[in-house]
Order: C-alpha cells, then structure tokens, then sequence
C-alpha cells in the first residue's frame, strides 16, 4: 500500500511540476535561500545533517520505540556487543556449549559473533555511554549522514551535498532497517563516504586529516563489509595511485610525508588490530570468525563459483535444515544460466527497492527522458564518469554473492545518492517553453519526500500498511515478530536465575530463532537452551542445578512457557 501511495504521489508531483512550473516559486525562493546560506557555510552543514538525523530518531520513539532483535545477526552483533562492553574480545567456550548452539554464533575455539567487529563496538558504545545498544545504532545514523554530506561536498556544489544529506536523514536515519535494528548498513556506509570523499580533497590539499580520513574509511570497511568494501575501495585507490605517479603531479616527497606515511600508519595498525582480534577469538591471526562459522555449520559457499562442502555433523535438527535446505537450495538455483541472472534481478530489485524506491526512479527517468537522444561517454564531464565506473565495479562485485541484503551495498551508499544528485541537478536546469520547469519538478518531487516522511509517521492512526513487499524499504522493516521478547520478560520477572529450554516443532519457522545468550552465560538471569531430549536435558538442568526450568514452546499460538514437565518444579 505505502509503496503504490509512493508511485502515485511521485506521478503526481512530476505532472504538476511540468504543467504548473510557476506554482509556489516565490514560496519556493525564500527558503532556497535560506538553505543556501546553510551550505555555504560547510561545516555547520555537516553538523546539521547528523543533528537532524539524531532528532529525528529521537522524536520518533513515541510511534518507534526501541527494537527487540529478531533476525539472526542481530543477536549475533549484540553479543559482540556485550562482549566489547565488559572488556573482553572473546569469550571461552561454555562447557555445556552444544545446548546452546545456534546461529550467526561460533562456539569454539572461543564464543563470540561470526561477524566482523565494528558493527558489535557501535553496539558496545551505544551500550556503555548510553545504556543500551540502540543508541550505537542511532549515534551511527548520525554520524553516517553527516559523513554524506561531507563526501558530496568534495563531488558536488555545497548546496546540493547539504541536500543529499538531508535526503539521507529522510530515507535511511528514520523508519528504514538501518536505524531500527542491530544488523544495518550506516557502519558501512560511513566507511564509503569517508573512503570516497577523501579522495578528491587528497588530490587538491595533500592534507594529512584526509589521508587519516581515507584510512579510517578503509579500516570501517574492512571490519564491517570487507568483501564489498575492498570491491567498492579498489578503483577509488587505483585513482590515488595513479595520481600519485602522474607526471605533473606533486613531489613524491612531499606527498608521501603527507598522504603515504599516514595512511600507511592507518592501515598498519587497522591490521595488526584485525589480526590481534582474529587470533584471540580463531587462534590465528588470519582465519576470521566468518571462517570458522562457515566451516563449522556451512554447506553453500558464499560465491557462486566455488563448490558446496561436504555436510558437516550437526547436533541440532534445526540448524541442519537450515545450512543443508535453505541456504543450500539458493546456492543450488544460482547455478544454472536462468538461476544466475534471476539472482541478479533479485539484487537489482532489492537495491532499487531500499536506495532509490519509486520517489528516485521515477525522478532519474524524467531527468533520462529530457537529455539528449546522443549522449555519449565523454560527453560526461570526468567526475560523473570516475563515479560511474565506481558504481558499476561495485555493482558488479555484488553480482557472484550468493547471498544478499540491501546493506551488503552499503559502501555504495554516498554513490547511489551522489548518482541521484547529479540527475536532479541536470533535471533542475530544465527550461521547457521558457519557463524553468526542472526547478519545479525537483521542488515537488522534494516535497513529496518531506510528504512521505510525515504520511509515514502518521501510518499507524490512519491504518496504512506499511508491510514491504519481499524486502526492506526505506520506510518500514521485514523482519520477523516472535514472541521472545513478552517470554523474556516474563523470566526476568520471577525471582532468581532461570533456565529456558526452547522446544520448537518440526514446522518452526527457521528465521525465528530463540536461543541467544549473553557473554557470560553462568552469570545470566535467564539462559536460552535447545531442547535434546530428557536425558541431555537432564545433563543440563543438573549443570543448572540452581536455575528454575522451563519449557518453552514458541510454535504455540500465543507461544507457551511452563515449568518443565520431566520434573515438574513449583514456580519459585
């Protein structure tokens, strides 16, 4: 429903703007000329940008309080999290390790997330400063906006990077996934604006902060995305090394001393950290966590050109569907010609769907329909061109994955929108019948997103179905909804430590898992464990020989807790 809303009131914008060019100019001019006097002044834009995106969180708590995790990863990132948080990187093996299995998790050689750190030290900040994780992912959002706006003020005119900010405050710091779950893309994307906006300002200051910028921007993507952000990095650095060594570049001397000693120092230390971290959570300073997950549990590979592994043991019936079922099948269909390119619409569809929706298609394809018939490659001056390359390389990377979600394109993110920008700005120039036509198509087509934003506030009250279609939008999340959470807090509000074993039904619903644990699992008030039966059970409940017991059925509708019937224990 919200996304045809979206179609239509796109149309209809585009259509006045066309026919009524004139329509609120004045109205119009006055607060383009108070936005202007904004982006002139830089800095303070930046800072508008990431405080906007902050309030704006902030005021939606009312209507979108803080998430309960539901997805895989996301619990996986919160244990990071708590692990960051009490001062550890890892955490050893629980001698009851095999009950409490499950996903996005390794359990040997030590216990931790499988991802990459940085998005669990984001939670950890959010978590130690704030009191909860959240508010790592909403000082994120923040600092991801604003990281736009500075990038697009090294591509584009300051008045129009000032509006790609806001734009990203609008459709991403808001209602998307990215600021309202533990799992986005705004850690990634702050790595590519930092990795793609140093690039010009290192070619025309040879400033030591850019090159410390471009190094940070390169250490985020390499502990967050490392595939995609080395694929979306790679032409970005080609650039730097081929200006570097052009002949009437700067002095090599002067620029190492300012551009190749600090980021060199930058990346030094990002990789002997990485390998530091990877040897106390894998015991080897090159095997990431990622591995030992995939080699532990996995039978598809994560690219489509390598071979499926031989099935490991598993000890849980659920995990085994999973790996050897779903994930398998999808590796399985894109093997096949026909497999392959319907992935490659799948991806195509996902971007479009959370980046662009029909506001930004239906914009670029009015900006496509009013450019020349012959335009031609080197009619585009050379910073359309280097991004366009940039984008179609990452785009490509994305290609042989075989699996994917939107914020897997999160590096690409200052891009996508730098891209979009560079459209409306010709879009903008449009004179039709001598009237200034562009200018109005963009102004309506701006108000349309300010529109949606608040339509999208208001969606609850007015009974709008903001459900996406087979993926994630800007305005609202797919995710599944257990019960965990009402059952959580029921065992928080009993008295003393309490044991959950979770016994799910042969139809559970893979996606929604339930056994999750907190870093130190003997010292938690209330431990998640699979069900194995009455006798391993019992192995376990002896090991918890102080813990009330419960059994926990999350297939039942609504899902049941009760005293574990093998002994029968009061309520304490």
């Amino acid at each position: 429903m919200f996304l045809l809303i979206e179609f239509c009131l796109t149309t209809v914008a585009i259509a006045a703007g066309v026919v009524f060019p004139k329509l609120g100019t004045n109205w119009f001019a006055r607060w383009e000329q108070r936005f202007g006097r904004l982006a002139r002044r830089r800095k303070l834009s930046i800072a508008a940008v990431g405080l906007a995106a902050l309030l704006l969180r902030a005021a939606l708590l009312p209507i979108l309080p803080i998430p309960h995790p539901t997805i895989h990863d996301e619990f996986g990132y919160l244990l990071a999290a708590d692990t960051f948080a009490h001062g550890r990187l890892t955490n050893p093996t629980h001698p009851m390790w095999v009950h409490f299995e499950t996903f996005s998790i390794i359990q040997k050689p030590t216990y931790q997330c499988f991802a990459p750190p940085a998005q669990g030290f984001v939670l950890a900040l959010g978590k130690v400063v704030f009191g909860h994780p959240f508010w790592g992912i909403w000082l994120s959002c923040g600092l991801m906006c604003a990281a736009i706006c500075w990038m697009l003020q090294a591509w584009l005119p300051e008045g129009w990077a000032l509006y790609g900010g806001f734009l990203a405050v609008i459709r991403l710091a808001t209602f998307s996934y990215w600021g309202n779950s533990y799992w986005g893309g705004a850690v990634a994307a702050t790595g590519g604006a930092l990795v793609l906006g140093a690039l010009p300002r290192i070619k025309q200051f040879q400033r030591v902060r850019d090159s410390l910028a471009i190094g940070a921007g390169l250490a985020i993507l390499a502990n967050c995305r490392p595939y995609e952000g080395f694929i979306f990095s790679l032409p970005v650095m080609a650039a730097l090394v081929a200006w570097l060594f052009l002949k009437d570049g700067p002095a090599l001397g002067f620029v190492a001393s300012r551009v190749v000693v600090p980021l060199a120092i930058v990346l030094i230390l990002t990789g002997a950290g990485m390998g530091y971290y990877f040897w106390r959570v894998t015991g080897d300073p090159l095997r990431m966590p990622y591995q030992v997950n995939r080699n532990t549990y996995a039978m598809a590979p994560y690219f489509i050109w390598q071979s499926s592994r031989p099935e490991p043991s598993y000890h849980h019936p659920l995990l085994r569907t999973f790996y050897t079922q779903w994930e398998l099948s999808k590796f399985e269909k894109t093997q096949s010609l026909r497999g392959f390119l319907s992935s490659i619409v799948i991806k195509v569809y996902i971007v479009w769907l959370f980046y662009l929706g029909p506001l930004f298609l239906l914009t670029l394809l009015t900006a496509a329909a009013i450019g020349p018939y012959d335009l031609s490659w080197g009619q585009l001056d050379s910073s359309t061109r280097f991004l366009l390359i940039v984008g179609a390389l990452s785009g490509a990377g994305l290609l042989p994955e075989v699996f994917f979600h939107s914020h897997y394109a999160a590096p690409m993110t200052c891009l996508i929108i730098a891209l979009v920008l560079i459209a409306i700005r010709y879009l903008w120039n449009w004179q039709w019948r001598g009237e200034r036509t562009g200018a109005a198509v963009v102004r309506a087509v701006t108000m349309v997103g300010i529109g949606l934003l608040v339509l999208r506030a208001a969606a609850k009250p007015l009974n709008l179905s903001v459900r996406p279609p087979l993926s994630v939008t800007w305005y609202a999340v797919d995710q599944q909804e257990p019960d965990r959470a009402p059952i959580l807090a029921q065992l928080l509000a009993h008295t003393g430590p309490q044991l959950a074993i979770v016994r799910y039904t042969p139809a559970h619903n893979i996606h929604a898992e339930w056994v999750y644990n907190s870093y130190d699992i003997d010292s938690s008030k209330v431990v998640w464990a699979r069900d194995m039966g009455p006798a391993q059970n019992e192995e376990l409940i002896r090991y918890f020989k102080d813990r009330q017991v419960w059994m926990v059925e999350p297939d039942e509708a609504p899902a049941r807790l009760t005293p574990y019937p093998e002994i029968g224990n009061p309520e304490k």
